[in-house]
């Protein structure tokens, strides 16, 4: 009989630096060598093959994400080649549902998140047009199942068992318009569709996304209160847009290679509220005043950026669904028992004064783990001034939205 031939796979993992350093996720390589009468399954190809190198970049996720998510598979080979054959194969366990898939974030969300190796059943919502999404994308050969779910009568179906919901829904951005313009419309949306998540999944990690998220996480905290199943730790407003813009924009301005760019940002998810930390920027590198200047102003009101390109056409729906996809692509992640799992997100925090707070966290199984404080020490002057100046706008926005919630409970 022949000798077996060998494959490898070489993948990146993402590790935290000891107390003493940063809590950024480094990257090592590492590689496994697997007997090819195991099945192998790369995603970047979307086909199985008995000798692959899958190189982190070319993910939606970027490097951290896709080399970590593999990475953890590659672990478990790891251990379990101990003592037995262990095939190298993501399990497509968890259920994710996208409430407003029909919509300008939800189509190309859906399709990103299709790709994901970890997802058994991909539930579409939306209140029209959401039946051909569905049969659209069904034809993608990925491990999960497509259903569809049209209107209020179908939420209930849709939202069953899901481990995951994702919450695109809304209004777009049109030129002219605020975050705060869009409140009263997409408030109502977000009540409404977190009440059919209290009811039918209560456990499940919520992510929003619907604008503006600086109101609609308190408003979804506060409907979660009233039905009695808060979780703190599994509701989250996406910021990952924030991030991925920052270290786009510092990579471009610095001619860094991007997939090695990570710039935090803390704060909200609205003009200044959103605060880059440039002198964090890793790798580290030099910016004057006029570059930290123009930089966070940009980053800060890229979404307008966005919706006057596009001349009232639409808003940032690709990048918004990029990030969104990176976000759950994660939370699968952590679910699955990734134990180096780091993202940016609006949550309910202790690190300021104020209820609700973006900044890097550690996820895990049950949603959030651990703040990430080391962020805020050690600010520039001009990033502490920038920081208690948008407290204030900060801290009206989640008291909008807490009244909002409060109030439609009382007329109820």
């Amino acid at each position: 009989m022949a000798s077996a031939s060998a494959a490898t796979f070489t993948v990146g993992t993402a590790t935290s630096l000891s107390h003493r350093g940063s809590s950024l996720p480094q990257s090592k390589s590492f590689g496994v060598r697997l007997n090819s009468q195991n099945h192998l399954k790369s995603f970047c190809g979307l086909k199985a093959t008995s000798s692959v190198r899958c190189e982190s970049e070319l993910s939606f996720s970027g490097k951290e994400m896709s080399a970590a998510l593999r990475a953890s598979f590659a672990s478990k080979a790891q251990k379990e080649n101990r003592n037995i054959q262990y095939s190298l194969q993501p399990q497509a366990t968890f259920k994710v549902a996208v409430l407003g898939a029909a919509g300008g974030i939800g189509q190309p969300l859906s399709l990103l998140i299709k790709m994901s190796p970890l997802i058994s059943d991909l539930h579409l919502y939306d209140i029209a047009n959401v039946k051909g999404v569905a049969a659209d994308l069904s034809h993608c050969n990925t491990p999960s199942r497509v259903k569809d779910f049209t209107g209020a009568s179908e939420l209930a179906s849709c939202l069953k068992g899901v481990d995951v919901v994702v919450i695109p829904a809304g209004v777009p951005r049109k030129p002219g318009m605020t975050r705060d313009d869009l409140f009263n419309i997409n408030a109502s949306i977000v009540r409404d569709l977190v009440t059919a998540v209290a009811d039918n999944c209560p456990g499940a990690f919520i992510h929003i996304i619907s604008n503006p998220v600086n109101s609609t996480v308190p408003i979804a905290a506060e409907v979660l209160k009233q039905k009695g199943v808060y979780d703190p730790s599994k509701l989250f407003g996406v910021t990952t847009l924030d991030v991925v813009r920052a270290n786009t924009f510092v990579a471009q301005k610095k001619n860094l290679k991007l997939i090695d760019v990570d710039v935090p940002v803390i704060g909200g998810h609205a003009g200044i509220t959103i605060l880059p930390l440039l002198s964090k920027t890793r790798p580290s590198v030099n910016f004057s005043d006029e570059e930290i200047e123009q930089l966070t102003v940009r980053i800060q009101n890229a979404g307008t950026e966005v919706v006057e390109a596009k001349a009232g056409a639409g808003s940032a729906t690709l990048s918004m669904a990029y990030a969104a996809a990176r976000f759950v692509e994660s939370s699968l992640r952590a679910l699955d028992g990734d134990a180096d799992v780091y993202e940016s997100a609006f949550v309910q925090s202790n690190l300021t004064d104020l209820p609700f707070f973006a900044s890097r966290v550690k996820l895990g199984r049950n949603g959030v783990e651990t703040l990430i404080p080391s962020d805020l020490q050690g600010l520039t002057e001009y990033e502490q001034k920038a920081l208690e100046a948008l407290k204030p706008e900060l801290n009206a926005s989640i008291e909008k939205g807490i009244a909002f919630a409060q109030k439609q409970a009382i007329a109820a």
